[in-house]
Order: C-alpha cells, then sequence, then structure tokens
C-alpha cells in the first residue's frame, strides 16, 4: 500500500469558491472587469450592468462545463468494483477493492466488476465485457495467460488472476485521468483567446497614449481638474468596450449551444460545446468500431452453401451451437433467422464451448 497506494482513482477537490474566483481571472476577463469599473466610476451605470451581464454568462459557462468534466469522472468513478474476493490468509474473502495492490489473488466470476487489472492464472474460460473501455460490443472470451481490465464485467465464467495493476495505473485509471485533463481549450477557444489578447495590447497602449496626451494637455494649460480626469476615463472606457471583444466569448458559447441544439435534433449527443469546432475542423475519421457508433443490432446476411441443401439447414448447425440465454449479439442474429424453432425442442445439447478467439467457432455436441 505505501508503494502504490490504495486502489482508488485519485481526484483533486476544488471548492466552488476557487472555480468562481478562477472563471474571473484571464486576460480579457480583465478587461472587461476594468471596463465595468470604469463605467462605474463616471456614473454610466446602463454600461456597468450590460458589462457585468456579459461577464457573468461568461463565468456561468465556464462553470457549467467545469462541472460537466466532474460529473463524467464521477461517473467512471462509479463504474469501479466496491469489494473484491481475494486470497488472504490461505482463504478467500470478500474485502475492500480498494485495499487490493500489485501481486494480489482474487477470484473472479458471473457478474463481478474486475477490481483491477489482471492476469489470469487458472480456469477454464472468463467471458468479459470490456464495452466501456475499448468500444467492443461483444464481450471478450479469455484463458489463462490473458489480462483483464479494471471496469469491465464478467459475463461468463469463473477464473483466478493475480493483480498486475492497481488505481491510477490501472487501463481505467488512465482513461479517467485523460477525462480529468478534457478541460483543455479547442482551436476555436485559442484562436479567440490571441485576438482577444491582441487587442487587449492595442487596447492598453492606446490608453496610456491617451492618459498621457491629456495630463500633458492639462499641465500645459494649467487646467487639471476633476471634469477632465472624468472626461479622460469616459474616453478610455470608450475605448476599452469598442477595441475589447467584451462580448465574443458569450457569442461563441451561444453559436455551439444552437449547434448543439441542432445536433440533438438529429439524435447526436454532445456533452462538451467545443467538440462540436473540433469535429467541424475533422478532415478524416478512422474508425474500427461497431456497436458503439451504430444500433450494435446484428442480423444474418446471404448464407453461401457448400453441402447444405438449404440456407435454413446451416442456420439451423449455428443455432445448435448458440445459447439464446447468453445474450451473444452473433448468437442472437443467428437464432432469430431460424424459422422453424420448433424443430429445436427435438434434440438435446450434451457439451456446449463457447467461441474461442483462438479457433475462432462455437462448438456444441447434440443428438436427437
Amino acid at each position: 500500500m505505501q508503494k502504490y497506494g490504495a486502489n482508488a482513482l485519485e481526484e483533486k477537490e476544488e471548492s466552488f469558491i476557487h472555480k468562481l474566483v478562477h472563471a474571473f481571472m484571464g486576460p480579457i476577463e480583465y478587461m472587461i472587469e476594468a471596463a465595468a469599473i470604469i463605467s462605474a466610476i463616471i456614473g454610466h451605470w446602463d454600461d456597468f450592468i450590460i458589462i457585468m451581464l456579459l461577464l457573468i454568462f461568461n463565468v456561468t459557462i465556464d462553470l457549467w462545463q467545469s462541472q460537466k468534466a466532474s460529473s463524467a469522472l464521477a461517473a467512471l468513478k462509479k463504474g469501479m468494483a466496491p469489494q473484491a474476493n481475494a486470497l488472504r490468509n490461505g482463504k478467500y474473502q470478500t474485502i475492500d477493492a480498494a485495499t487490493l495492490v500489485p501481486g494480489d489473488i482474487i477470484k473472479i466470476r458471473l457478474g463481478m466488476i474486475v477490481p483491477a487489472d489482471l492476469r489470469l492464472i487458472s480456469g477454464d474460460y472468463a467471458s468479459i465485457d470490456r464495452s466501456a473501455l475499448t468500444g467492443e460490443s461483444i464481450a471478450a472470451n479469455k484463458k489463462v495467460g490473458d489480462e483483464a481490465y479494471s471496469g469491465s464485467v464478467v459475463k461468463q465464467g469463473e477464473m483466478e488472476a493475480v493483480v498486475i495493476a492497481t488505481g491510477s495505473n490501472t487501463f481505467f485509471g488512465r482513461t479517467a485521468k485523460l477525462v480529468a485533463n478534457a478541460g483543455a481549450k479547442s482551436h476555436a477557444q485559442q484562436e479567440m483567446f490571441q485576438i482577444g489578447n491582441y487587442l487587449i495590447v492595442i487596447a492598453v497602449i492606446l490608453a496610456v497614449i491617451m492618459v498621457a496626451f491629456g495630463v500633458f494637455n492639462d499641465l500645459a494649460t494649467h487646467s487639471m481638474n476633476t471634469s477632465a480626469a472624468l472626461g479622460i476615463l469616459q474616453f478610455v472606457l470608450v475605448l476599452l468596450v469598442a477595441s475589447i471583444p467584451v462580448a465574443m466569448p458569450t457569442v461563441f458559447s451561444i453559436t455551439l449551444a444552437l449547434g448543439a441544439l441542432n445536433l440533438s435534433k438529429k439524435k447526436a449527443i454532445v456533452s462538451q460545446l467545443a467538440s462540436i469546432e473540433e469535429m467541424a475542423g475533422i478532415d478524416i475519421l478512422c474508425s474500427d468500431k461497431t456497436g458503439t457508433l451504430t444500433k450494435n443490432q446484428l442480423t444474418l446476411g446471404e448464407t453461401t452453401l457448400l453441402h447444405a441443401k438449404d440456407e435454413q439447414e446451416v442456420v439451423f448447425a449455428g443455432t445448435m451451437a448458440s445459447k439464446i440465454e447468453d445474450n451473444d449479439a452473433i448468437d442472437t442474429a443467428v437464432i432469430n433467422t431460424l424459422k422453424d424453432k420448433d424443430s429445436l425442442k427435438s434434440w438435446t445439447v450434451d457439451k456446449f464451448i463457447p467461441f474461442d478467439p483462438v479457433t475462432k467457432r462455437t462448438e456444441a455436441d447434440a443428438h436427437d
């Protein structure tokens, strides 16, 4: 435990106050706040209210996005196993999964969530659903020597395994780290900030020149007074509001929100507003996934006959080597294609061997 730490996801807690204060910090935010202060000083309360409303809207969007990232990490943490069946003091006992360390021997079986990254060391086989981690829509069959990832679910079988990684060192933990760091700015946001910073520099330079010119002029004419100072501040306010993109973050957020609304009508779910612009900039999208990108509803295609008399004869043989109770996508597709399901009642399956990724087949011994 001292070397590897607890078998749990590390999460840096950040108070709401800290998030709120951080949302008001930044070059554009500072200049907007400066414009609001100047408006208040010279008594332009209508300008002050408008500027503050825009600033508060920007901060609200920022906090909302931050909260969504935290929710995503919390959802991932729920996928971790709360308990594990580990070998301690010579016998298997149920322990808190957070106390697992590399080298522990544990047992996994039907319905369990894999509590850490494992290497299987004994047992016949285990069928493990890794869809939440890898996107595979079909459970993978595992044998001795294979690895099982934390957060995956055992669908069939029972095996013993040794823990090889825990906590943030697991495949699941590395995924959680990516989610936690998913707050990076998009390309459009980076460009927007660059434009804002450029305009801020120009505005500050012009404001300094304006103030210096006003002060020099007043000193030269010996007419320095409060109204003249307020007049200079008013010019500075006009310059700031005109040159700094006060509403740019707001317009950017509203534009993306409208895009998300249009995508939702096409049944596309947008979890991060910035992802719309990122996806729009993609030239090539490479994917080898099914199920996660499709309906995950397999159907049997046209059957090529070699020695069988008709297609249903082949489908019948395939159905005999399938189990409807396993809810396997391929088995279900084969079984649903069989027209005469009553013909199965006269057959008894003596032995069933589930799909093996090595032999690439499912087998069954049956008699009539």
